[in-house]
């Protein structure tokens, strides 16, 4: 069984970044970076931005150059897929037989790219976005299409309406909550973003769930709603969300429910083994007192990669092992508007408007008992910066000097 060091399933953003982060912190020992994927590691974001409208090639959104992994003598394994963990024995078992032996496992699997499981969800024609290669298939039709369907209002759902757009599709976005992005900012920015698709020849359908896919000659032709009204369209995307790709580690024993469960290390219930990235449940600090939550960002996969390797290392040096506590932030870029987000903003029961949206250029903050916990920024990169310590500093400040935008936020940091 080869590697006797550190073994990463998953080469992402989190798995890169481990393999990449041991490595410069003195790790010696053999790494291996195993990912089903056929490709090596890429960046996610551009997949339903830049690279969907070919603003930007595959060689552009690589992680790393080529030859860096080789540099580092870090073993790539691509197109192989961990199907079972043998914890108490220190081995993995890929799909085509293969048992690795590893001292330590990070488990960088993200998540698989959730389906309709309504009638017609398996028709040709339906796409998601989480690879390189959903993307590839969806270009490769793009020319022959000319209405698209997207179900889900979230960032992906609006990220690749508002490519489409731009590539002279016709859009039909389909939400089942009553505003876009409700799972993630309030009511203010919801509405924002609903009339700016609207202004972009966006169809928003809210409060609209989806009964089944319409089929034509072996092909997905439409959506029919739960009214009853069929959707015509020649492609249809989905973007509602993730399921955590853990259910080797489930089937090992690691506690869990929602992803695996992670301590303060980056540490699971199992003996050497650590998880990082969408699939690792952690109390964040910045969540409501207790609450357990996977954070699906480049800033979540890449803090905890250089915790979870810190931590490695520690634990062969007996060092103390560093806490993950960072500040959580975000990004979605559609048409000309570039959304930052820092902190979270779950739990908030008060918002204060920064700026005018008509001016496209705001922030919205987001307060808890007072103390501010997250900032929502729209082309407004001044107050993502300078709104970080307030964030980090759970400062209590009067709403009416937080909403003048003469007063830079940074005098209240």
């Amino acid at each position: 069984m080869p590697n006797t060091g550190t073994l990463i399933v998953g080469a992402g953003h989190a798995g890169a970044q481990a393999a990449a982060a041991l490595r410069q912190f003195g790790y010696e020992k053999p790494i291996t970076l195993l990912t089903e994927e056929t490709d090596p590691p890429y960046e996610r974001p551009p997949l339903s931005k830049d690279y969907l409208a070919r603003d930007k090639t595959f060689d552009a959104i690589l992680l790393r150059p080529a030859t860096f992994w080789a540099s580092k003598n870090i073993t790539l394994t691509l197109g192989q897929r961990a199907v079972a963990i043998d914890a108490a024995g220190h081995a993995l078992h890929t799909a085509d037989g293969t048992a690795i032996a590893y001292e330590t496992l990070i488990w960088a699997a993200g998540g698989h790219a959730r389906r309709l499981a309504c009638t017609g969800h398996h028709l040709t024609g339906i796409h998601t976005i989480r690879t390189r290669a959903d993307v590839d298939l969806m270009q490769a039709e793009l020319a022959h299409t000319e209405t698209v369907a997207v179900i889900g209002g979230g960032y992906i759902g609006l990220e690749a309406a508002a490519v489409l757009r731009k590539l002279g599709k016709s859009v039909v976005v389909i939400e089942m909550q009553d505003r876009v992005l409700a799972r993630v900012a309030g009511p203010a920015l919801s509405r924002f973003y609903e009339e700016e698709h609207r202004l972009h020849g966006v169809t928003l359908l809210l409060n609209t769930a989806v009964e089944c896919i319409e089929e034509r000659d072996g092909r997905a032709a439409g959506v029919r709603l739960a009214n009853g009204t069929i959707i015509a369209a020649d492609m249809i995307v989905v973007g509602v969300g993730i399921i955590p790709a853990v259910g080797p580690l489930r089937e090992a024993g690691a506690a869990g429910a929602n992803g695996i469960d992670v301590d303060e290390h980056c540490r699971t219930s199992l003996p050497d083994i650590y998880a990082i990235g969408d699939c690792a449940a952690h109390i964040n600090p910045y969540a409501p007192a207790g609450q357990r939550i996977r954070l699906e960002s480049v800033q979540n996969a890449n803090d905890q990669a250089a915790t979870a390797a810190k931590s490695i290392i520690a634990a062969a040096t007996g060092a103390p092992a560093p806490h993950y506590d960072a500040v959580p932030w975000f990004w979605s870029n559609q048409y000309d508007l570039r959304l930052q987000t820092i902190g979270l903003s779950t739990g908030y029961d008060d918002t204060v408007l920064r700026g005018d949206p008509a001016a496209r250029s705001f922030s919205l903050i987001y307060l808890r008992a007072g103390q501010v916990i997250a900032l929502d920024c729209v082309n407004a990169t001044r107050d993502y910066v300078q709104g970080k310590p307030l964030v980090v500093n759970r400062r209590i400040i009067d709403k009416a000097l937080l909403a003048d935008t003469a007063i830079p936020l940074k005098t209240h940091g």
